[in-house]
């Protein structure tokens, strides 16, 4: 089966009511033979859904954007998309199906989608990045700017992506699990679109919320120095 028809076919409209909660939510499926792991990041307002495989690693597609609920069909209209110079895809709907706290997304895949363990951290939410530090009045990257990287935290996951809100041109993406405790912030990568060989590197920064930002010091996945400045999308 192409990745495409995959991808798509789980958004078969189907009228059904469902109340989702917020989280984090997980579906494999197997594939000529790989195992693909899908996941959904939702919070009350945005929606992120990322397909890529462990074993061998390797990053397959995301897309994601602010959510309405009604009757049964979640409405994406996407900020981002990785494979939009392909389809051009700029929103999508999905019926979903809540059965013991699961979500059942409707068409000829069916995926179930278990929802992991809550677990509220300190940095748990949207960001944006800014600027580089130290904050010395600089001018900032923000809501209004159509490129953007945004971080996405939320039940122990983290994901980042880099877009353009008024080309769709897509810039990269990476992901996976995150602890934030005591002023020290860690990332272990299970998913990275520019290079496959990070994935299970883990990376350890130092953080500091002021305010509205989160200032994050440490090295890069290239292990170089970095001081950002990211602020908290409301």
């Amino acid at each position: 089966m192409k990745w495409t028809i995959l991808f798509f076919s789980v958004f078969s409209l189907v009228n059904i009511q469902a109340q989702i909660a917020t989280g984090v939510y997980h579906a494999d499926e197997n594939v000529d033979g790989l195992s693909m792991t899908h996941e959904l990041k939702i919070d009350d307002t945005y929606f992120i859904h990322t397909i890529y495989t462990k074993s061998p690693a390797g990053f397959i597609k995301t897309l994601g954007g602010f959510y309405t609920l009604e009757n049964g069909i979640v409405s994406v209209k996407l900020e981002f998309n990785s494979n939009y110079e392909e389809n051009t895809i700029t929103s999508v709907e999905l019926p979903v199906q809540v059965v013991g706290g699961d979500l059942i997304i409707g068409g000829d895949a069916n995926l179930t989608f278990k929802k992991d363990p809550s677990f509220t951290q300190p940095l748990d939410g949207k960001w944006l990045f800014a600027t580089r530090g130290p904050d010395e009045g600089q001018e900032r990257r923000g809501e209004n700017v159509p490129r953007k990287t945004m971080k996405f935290l939320l039940d122990g996951y983290f994901q980042w992506i880099a877009y353009n809100t008024e080309t769709f041109a897509f810039s990269g993406t990476g992901g996976g699990t995150y602890t934030a405790k005591d002023g020290v912030y860690s990332e272990n990568i299970q998913f990275f679109s520019r290079d496959n060989a990070r994935v299970g590197a883990e990376l350890n920064f130092t953080y500091e919320i002021k305010g509205d930002d989160w200032h994050h010091k440490g090295k890069n996945s290239k292990g170089a120095p970095m001081y950002e400045i990211w602020t908290a999308r409301k």
